[in-house]
């Protein structure tokens, strides 16, 4: 039988050698160089948001004075502009609701959870819950959606529903593309309760 000490001297030195183990196995090394994560952050930060895109209806010279019209207002809780970085961008991490008008002045609107505006080449991604609602009823969902704002041109690979309330049609499908307007729109696979109306002769 060990004597009582022994039994105490061979569980502390278990217990320092266990320490000694876990402590050896933290990572304590220091990345430098093109190891180290380079933290990124906006050159601001700016509150409730807005902005209001416009146009001339005619090109004007440098002193003329004309009449411009709203094509688009956007409005986010947050807005971070990273337009310091080589490829510059804007991001609306609480979400964004666009409203733009026809040359009617007809408003439609989307929304969206997340937002972010890639300055160089015009494009515009949404994710979260996308809702586009035109002036006229119909309604689009997806959970993404870019939209080149250059072209006019909105498209995902994503799933959709698309509402139609003057034809009553709805249509579920995955991928998709269209302009603002929808008076072209091509899905690209499509399933769900679609009704076509027949010509009266």
């Amino acid at each position: 039988m060990q004597p009582l000490g022994t039994k105490i001297s061979l569980h502390i030195a278990m217990v320092f050698t266990m320490a000694m183990f876990f402590l050896g196995c933290q990572d304590t090394y220091k990345r430098v160089g093109e190891e180290k994560q380079i933290e990124v952050f906006p050159q601001g930060v700016a509150q409730n948001f807005e902005l209001t895109y416009t146009e001339t209806t005619e090109e004007l010279e440098s002193e003329d004075a004309g009449i411009s019209r709203v094509i688009a207002v956007l409005k986010s809780p947050i807005s971070e502009d990273y337009d310091n970085m080589i490829f510059k961008y804007r991001t609306f991490p609480n979400g964004l609701e666009v409203e733009y008008f026809d040359k009617d002045n007809k408003k439609s609107t989307i929304t969206a959870d997340y937002g972010i505006i890639y300055s160089n080449t015009n494009v515009i991604e949404l994710k979260g819950n996308v809702v586009i609602e035109t002036h006229d009823g119909k309604k689009l969902e997806a959970p993404q959606l870019y939209w080149d704002r250059k072209d006019d041109w909105i498209f995902t690979q994503e799933k959709f529903t698309y509402t139609n309330p003057e034809d009553g049609t709805i249509m579920d499908g995955e991928g998709m593309d269209f302009n603002r307007d929808f008076s072209f729109f091509n899905a690209h696979r499509t399933f769900g309760l679609m009704t076509i109306k027949e010509e009266e002769s």
